[in-house]
């Protein structure tokens, strides 16, 4: 289904590095705004900036996809010494096809990490590559429209059914870390929803 993450996990920080080179991902293409930082911050939560490091660390290449301006985008990439992609306009692919062209990688080496089924999701899946949802971080001061747009995606998202995502953790102790899309060979279970 369109609207369905090949992952779903509560953070990025989440997704640790060795899971993520077990699925043979190269690099991660990851939304700024309720994925990284709160909506509209121009920091990084602390926890978010050591994974990042770690990830960076491991050989994976990291690209910010962002609807957001250009300013603001560009002074957190530069302050990560990552390239980004601003005002990306998902749904549509084009941003992630820049993005990948940034990165020097073919899509199916590329996980797009954001938190809305109906920008990032979306934008990925038309793109041709994995995509990964978050749990949106810091979200109650979000634009008008992404707050519309959140209750639709919470009932899509119960309308997984515990076959459709599994539960396969990277971590000894997350006890709910990361669940998997319909094409997993593991044991089932249900979905937490954001």
């Amino acid at each position: 289904m369109w609207w369905k993450p090949d992952y779903y996990v509560k953070s990025v920080t989440d997704l640790a590095p060795l899971f993520l080179q077990a699925l043979s991902i190269k690099g991660l293409c990851i939304d700024v705004d309720c994925t990284l930082t709160d909506y509209v911050s121009n920091d990084l939560p602390p926890e978010v900036a050591q994974w990042l490091d770690q990830v960076r660390h491991s050989g994976i290449h990291v690209c910010l996809l962002s609807n957001g301006g250009e300013r603001r985008i560009r002074r957190l990439a530069d302050q990560l010494g990552v390239p980004y992609v601003a005002r990306a306009m998902k749904p549509l692919p084009f941003g992630c096809h820049r993005a990948l062209r940034k990165l020097g990688l073919s899509r199916s080496e590329v996980a797009l990490v954001g938190d809305q089924l109906f920008a990032d999701v979306l934008a990925g899946r038309w793109a041709g590559m994995r995509t990964i949802l978050v749990v949106p971080r810091g979200a109650d001061r979000e634009s008008f429209l992404t707050k519309w747009k959140r209750p639709l995606e919470r009932l899509l998202l119960r309308s997984l059914t515990p076959t459709s995502l599994v539960q396969c953790s990277q971590r000894s102790d997350a006890g709910d870390g990361i669940m998997k899309g319909s094409g997993s060979r593991q044991g089932s279970s249900a979905a937490d929803e954001p």
